[in-house]
């Protein structure tokens, strides 16, 4: 990989990861589209550090606040909130255990990422438009929290979006758009901190992997996140988020373009409508290597 590429990945990264455009879709997207080489799962731990970093730093006060509520039950706010967190990570973690072998292989084919990313676009359209939108972060249920932490489950197939969908839920329950969008971010730092202490062993059995490409993309998608929840979270609080449904909506179209002729289909309208199309014709990206 080139330190070029690394920068582009990095910014993906920090992008994908915190805006409802799925993270995971472009990190396959990206190289499949432009034919780089697979950059392999170690340099995708560099960039969820990089993204764990972000959301870290960026609400550094709210988590020592959460820590501290944390040894006092849920007699406060931040201590219902910590542990509601606690619970709604738990569904998402069982999944990515159970399916990380698909979310390796099956589910990294273009067509089923385009599907999503237009599927879970139509259910963000209409979770914005028909969603309650009354109750904020801090006044967030049980039942609430756990809900998001089920649909997070969902954000194993790359496309659908972790932050997409927990969002989408959010809003859904009756969640603000800004108390989904920050309910979402803070739900992301125990997520992605099991999937890299997962993956950790690998970095620590071969430090020769730790190389510039490696720091540069952490880096990069560390800056790109803090910049990407900074937007999102003051966006939220005056507009929608039709742009997002748009660009889900694009990005999908484009990848069944491209799909399409790689099958040998005649036209976009085909690949949409047709339930028969063949996805072993499209050239589904194997598995991760470790390099």
């Amino acid at each position: 990989m080139t330190i070029w590429q690394a920068v582009v990945m990095g910014i993906v990264q920090g992008l994908g990861e915190f805006l409802p455009i799925s993270s995971s879709a472009h990190l396959v997207l990206v190289p499949w589209l432009f034919r780089w080489h697979d950059p392999g799962l170690t340099f995708d731990i560099a960039l969820h550090i990089g993204t764990l970093i972000a959301v870290i730093l960026y609400f550094w006060r709210d988590w020592v606040n959460l820590i501290r509520g944390a040894f006092q039950g849920t007699r406060t706010t931040e201590g219902r909130l910590f542990w509601y967190l606690v619970l709604a990570t738990i569904p998402g973690a069982l999944i990515g255990l159970l399916l990380e072998e698909k979310a390796e292989t099956v589910f990294r084919n273009p067509i089923l990422i385009a599907t999503m990313l237009i599927l879970l676009g139509v259910i963000l359209y209409w979770a914005d438009r028909r969603g309650r939108k009354r109750t904020d972060v801090r006044r967030i249920t049980l039942g609430q929290s756990l809900l998001i932490g089920i649909s997070q489950a969902l954000a194993i197939i790359p496309g659908v979006s972790r932050s997409g969908i927990t969002m989408t839920t959010g809003l859904i329950s009756g969640l603000t758009r800004e108390g989904a969008a920050r309910f979402s971010f803070l739900l992301s730092a125990p997520v992605i901190l099991g999937a890299g202490l997962i993956k950790m062993p690998e970095i620590v059995a071969h430090p020769e992997m730790v190389n510039a490409p490696f720091i540069i993309g952490m880096v990069v998608s560390a800056l790109s996140g803090v910049a990407s929840i900074g937007f999102l979270l003051k966006y939220v609080q005056k507009k929608n988020f039709l742009p997002f449904v748009w660009y889900r909506f694009l990005l999908g179209a484009v990848v069944l373009v491209v799909g399409a002729r790689l099958c040998g289909q005649a036209s976009f309208s085909t690949v949409v409508f047709k339930i028969s199309v063949d996805f072993s014709k499209v050239p589904t990206l194997p598995k991760r290597s470790k390099q």
